[in-house]
């Protein structure tokens, strides 16, 4: 099994992990890989600026699409 990668994502005032998970997975609601992936930052509301992440990349078969709306669901099953 490969070593898991990342992308360094440095936080901007006011970004949550729902809105990064969306924008890094495409869903809102698998934020969990991200948060298992920075246990020394605390879970909050909302980010203060400058926080830096690791955001796991994930493969396509680790991305949930059931939650996602039809559309998306094709999309992401046909990468």
């Amino acid at each position: 099994m490969a070593a898991q990668q990342y992308i360094r994502h440095v936080t901007a005032a006011g970004e949550r992990w729902d809105l990064l998970a969306w924008r890094y997975y495409g869903d809102a609601t698998n934020f969990g890989p991200m948060v298992m992936a920075n246990p020394a930052i605390p879970i909050m509301a909302v980010f203060h600026a400058g926080i830096v992440l690791a955001v796991p990349i994930l493969q396509q078969s680790q991305i949930l699409t059931s939650n996602l709306p039809p559309w998306k669901q094709v999309a992401a099953g046909s990468a």
